[in-house]
C-alpha cells in the first residue's frame, strides 16, 4: 500500500510551497512568547511584556481574517506580499524599541502594526485545496498541515525562548522576523500553485464569518484552543507544586506528541464516516478524556492523563478544516480557514488567562477544570450544530458555483 503522504507530495510544487510555508508560519508560535521573553529582559516588567504581546495577538486575530478576505478577492501575491512587508518592518521597529529603550508607546504601536502578519496556515491549506479539491488526498493534506501546526507550536515557542535566553533578549524575535520574511518570499515566488482568481461576479458577497458553519466551527475551536492552552499552564503549575518543575516540558511534549501521531494516522485513512460525525466523535473523546486530568497527582499520572487527553485534538482540527472546505464557497475559502485559525488563537489566549487565574485563586490542581468546562462547551456547540454541518451544499455566492458531491 503506497504511503498517502508521499503521494500528496508528488503533486507539482507541493514540496516547495509546503517547506516555505512551514518556515513562514513559525512566527505564529514564536512571536507572542518571543515578545514576552524579549521585553521581560529588556524592560524588566512582565505586565508590560504581556500587554504588548496581547496587543499583537488580539489585533492579529481581528486583522488576519480581513487580510484573508482580500486574498480571496485579489490573490495571495497581491495581498500577502505587502502585508508581510508591513509586519517585518514593524517587528524590526519593535526590536529596536526594546534594544534602545524607546518610550513604551512605541512598543505598542510597533506590535499593533506587526499584526498585519497574514495567516500562512490558511494560505497553505488554500493551495492544497486548489490541488486536491473533492479528492480523498485533501484529507491527507489537511492531516499533514495539522501535524505541521502541532510541530510549529512545539518547536516555535521553544526556539524563541531558547534563543532569547541563551543569546540575547532580541534573538528570538530577530530570528522569527527572518523566518517570516524569507519563508513568505519563497512561498510567493512559487506562482504555479497559487489559487487562481475568479471573476469579480463570482466573489462571495458576504464575509465567511456570517456563514453558520464557519460560526459553529470557529466557536467550537475557541473552546478547543482553551483546552490546549490550559494543559500547558496547568502542567507547569502542577509540576512546580510537585517539586519537579523541569518535568513540565516533558508533560507538554507528551501532550503534543499524542495529538501529532494520531493526526498522521487519521490522515492516512480514508474514512467513510461523514465529517460532521467524525468531528462529533473527536470532540466527545476530548470531553471524556479531560476528566481524568482532575485526578492526576503525580508526574507520571499527569503525563499519562495529558497524553490521553491530547489524542483527539489533531483529529478535531483535521475534520474542522475539512468541513470548512466543503461548507464555504471557494471564493471565501482562505477567509473561512483563517476564522477557524483565529478561533484557536483566541481560545488559547483566553484559556491561558483563565487557567492562570484559577491556578492562582484555587490552586494548581484545579486548573484543569477550565479544560473540562471548555470541552463540554465545545461538545455542546458541535452537537447543536450537527444539522448545519451535515448540509451537503455550499453557501451561495454572488454567482452560484457548482455543488461538489459529498
Amino acid at each position: 500500500m503506497p504511503n498517502p503522504y508521499s503521494e500528496i507530495f508528488k503533486a507539482p510544487g507541493a514540496k516547495g510551497f509546503a517547506a516555505a510555508g512551514f518556515l513562514a508560519r513559525l512566527p505564529i508560535a514564536m512571536v507572542p512568547i518571543g515578545i514576552v521573553a524579549m521585553l521581560s529582559q529588556t524592560q524588566g516588567e512582565y505586565w508590560l511584556a504581556g500587554a504588548v504581546s496581547a496587543t499583537f495577538a488580539l489585533t492579529n486575530a481581528f486583522l488576519a481574517p480581513q487580510i484573508s478576505r482580500l486574498v480571496d478577492r485579489l490573490g495571495q501575491t497581491a495581498v500577502v506580499g505587502p502585508t508581510t512587508a508591513i509586519s517585518v518592518v514593524a517587528f524590526m521597529a519593535l526590536i529596536a524599541a526594546a534594544n534602545q529603550d524607546w518610550p513604551a508607546w512605541t512598543l505598542f504601536v510597533s506590535a499593533f502594526l506587526a499584526a498585519a502578519m497574514p495567516s500562512m496556515p490558511a494560505m497553505i491549506r488554500a493551495r492544497w485545496t486548489g490541488i486536491f479539491r473533492n479528492r480523498p488526498e485533501l484529507n491527507t493534506a489537511f492531516a499533514f498541515e495539522s501535524a505541521a501546526d502541532e510541530l510549529m507550536y512545539i518547536a516555535g515557542a521553544s526556539l524563541s525562548v531558547g534563543l532569547g535566553v541563551s543569546l540575547f533578549p532580541e534573538a528570538g524575535m530577530l530570528v522569527s522576523t527572518l523566518f517570516l520574511a524569507v519563508g513568505t518570499v519563497a512561498f510567493l515566488l512559487q506562482r504555479s500553485t497559487e489559487p487562481p482568481l475568479r471573476p469579480t461576479m463570482d466573489v462571495a458577497s458576504v464575509s465567511a464569518i456570517r456563514l453558520r458553519p464557519v460560526q459553529i466551527l470557529t466557536l467550537a475551536l475557541v473552546f478547543i484552543g482553551a483546552i490546549f492552552a490550559t494543559a500547558e499552564v496547568s502542567a507547569v503549575a502542577i509540576t512546580k507544586e510537585l517539586g519537579q518543575p523541569g518535568a513540565a516540558s516533558l508533560v507538554i511534549g507528551v501532550y503534543a506528541v499524542g495529538s501529532f501521531v494520531v493526526g498522521l494516522v487519521l490522515g492516512a485513512l480514508n474514512l467513510a464516516t461523514p465529517l460532521h460525525r467524525q468531528l462529533a466523535i473527536a470532540v466527545t473523546v476530548i470531553a471524556v478524556t479531560t476528566v481524568p486530568l482532575l485526578f492526576a497527582d503525580t508526574v507520571a499520572l499527569l503525563a499519562l492523563a495529558v497524553f490521553v487527553s491530547g489524542l483527539a485534538i489533531s483529529p478535531t482540527f483535521i475534520t474542522a478544516f475539512g468541513l470548512i472546505e466543503r461548507r464555504v464557497p471557494e471564493t471565501a475559502l482562505t477567509e473561512g480557514i483563517t476564522w477557524v485559525m483565529t478561533g484557536i488563537g483566541i481560545g488559547m489566549a483566553a484559556g491561558a488567562f483563565t487557567a492562570g487565574w484559577v491556578v492562582d485563586t484555587f490552586g494548581p490542581y484545579n486548573g484543569f477544570w477550565v479544560s473540562v468546562v471548555s470541552a463540554m462547551a465545545a461538545l455542546l456547540t458541535v452537537l447543536l450544530g450537527q444539522r448545519v454541518l451535515a448540509d451537503g451544499g455550499r453557501a451561495p455566492t454572488a454567482s452560484p458555483l457548482p455543488q461538489p458531491a459529498e
